[in-house]
């Protein structure tokens, strides 16, 4: 129960971010600890904000699925595998997913 409460408000939180970013007129960073690029080296801002934004609403969204399997596993071994397909596997996914958008979109 703690475990579904804890992931879920982590997801809604995720979801924010997602939204900000394809809100942002400006380019956004992927993570908090990462500068974001000036908009003179973004060849599309819009489509930029927009792609790493909807990771993040993505992984929220995963995140609201693991909460909801977790409340319905009562068993502490499979959550393990819950956390990571939910938690761990898409953190992976996006930090290739961002390699991809720098490539693509940075000059």
């Amino acid at each position: 129960m703690i475990y579904s409460l804890v992931l879920g408000l982590c997801a809604f939180f995720l979801i924010g971010i997602g939204i900000f970013q394809i809100r942002s007129e400006k380019p956004v960073a992927f993570y908090s600890g990462e500068e974001p690029p000036k908009p003179e080296q973004v060849k599309d801002i819009k489509s930029w904000n927009k792609k790493h934004g909807l990771m993040w609403i993505f992984y929220g969204i995963t995140m609201i699925i693991g909460a909801i399997v977790g409340f319905m596993i009562k068993y502490s071994l499979l959550l393990v595998l819950v956390s990571f397909v939910c938690i761990l596997l898409p953190m992976i996914i996006m930090v290739l997913y961002h390699k991809k958008l720098v490539k693509d979109y940075i000059l």
